[in-house]
């Protein structure tokens, strides 16, 4: 039995989503799921007692009708929720760091529509010590059952990102997709009087090297077939075209800081933007 898969709610439809895709990993895993709501710090000047006792009320029916939709679809399914008076940021990190996954709802570059979709949630997703998936609202339709895609470096593989793909492959009885792409230099797309660059022929050897770098894998995980692919141009945009027919992409964020806070890193920021299926972004040192 694992820990609960925590899910933050703000009355969205990308956080109902959210909720949905928590519910169905929750019994992939065997565990429960928990619903929580961080409620915006407001001086007790601005608001009234009664008011921030209203919204809470709301935040607590709006927990429990969601729980409610969440037993019904999946019986035998745990729910618990939890109103968090600490403010977004503070509340789902401290939430996140008691779980084993924090699951928000996610939505596509230039909507607007609430706090878990924009800064808050990329801030969130940048700074946790625990693996966060963020789930775009997909109507009615089914969610896809592709493989799962994973972003790797052959240079610097990292055990926690492709392991993440591997067993969530494993519950879903799928293949894992590597993915590995070749960056141009700048000068590459100015063209054809540039010298093409040499890596474009490199690519069946870093075919090979991928290859050599899924064999511990594919020994570990016998039941899991899992593709290497290797393509030349931008990575954000390589994995956006491939999640198209994918269940769930995962890519890696490294925990350091910069000097400006915390950073998930160009190729995660197009994904997490773009790409149509949920996105695991997974951190590692």
């Amino acid at each position: 039995m694992t820990r609960s898969i925590v899910v933050g709610l703000d009355g969205t439809k990308q956080a109902d989503a959210a909720a949905e895709w928590a519910a169905e990993e929750a019994l992939l895993r065997g565990t429960d799921v928990h619903l929580v709501h961080a409620m915006e710090p407001v001086p007790e000047a601005a608001l009234s007692l009664v008011e921030r006792e209203s919204e809470e009320r709301w935040a607590r029916e709006m927990m429990a009708r969601t729980a409610g939709e969440l037993r019904k679809r999946h019986p035998g399914l745990s729910v618990t929720s939890r109103v968090l008076p600490s403010g977004p940021v503070p509340g789902l990190v401290a939430a996140a760091e008691e779980s084993d996954l924090l699951v928000l709802g996610s939505r596509a570059l230039g909507s607007v529509a609430g706090y878990l979709l924009g800064s808050v949630g990329l801030t969130v997703a940048g700074v946790v010590a625990r693996p966060v998936v963020l789930v775009r609202a997909v109507g009615a339709a089914s969610p896809p059952r592709g493989p799962v895609v994973v972003g790797a470096d052959v240079r610097q593989p990292v055990d926690s990102v492709l392991g993440f793909a591997f067993e969530e492959a494993t519950r879903r009885h799928t293949q894992v997709l590597v993915v590995y792409v070749q960056q141009l230099p700048l000068h590459a797309g100015m063209g054809p009087a540039m010298v093409p660059d040499f890596r474009v022929s490199m690519v069946p050897e870093i075919k090979r090297s991928v290859e050599s770098m899924l064999e511990p894998w594919r020994a570990k995980y016998p039941d899991v077939e899992a593709v290497a692919r290797v393509a030349v141009g931008s990575a954000g945009l390589e994995l956006v075209a491939v999640a198209r027919e994918a269940s769930l992409v995962v890519v890696g964020r490294r925990t350091r800081h910069s000097t400006v806070g915390a950073h998930i890193g160009s190729v995660a920021h197009a994904v997490l933007h773009h790409s149509p299926v949920p996105v695991a972004l997974v951190p590692h040192d």
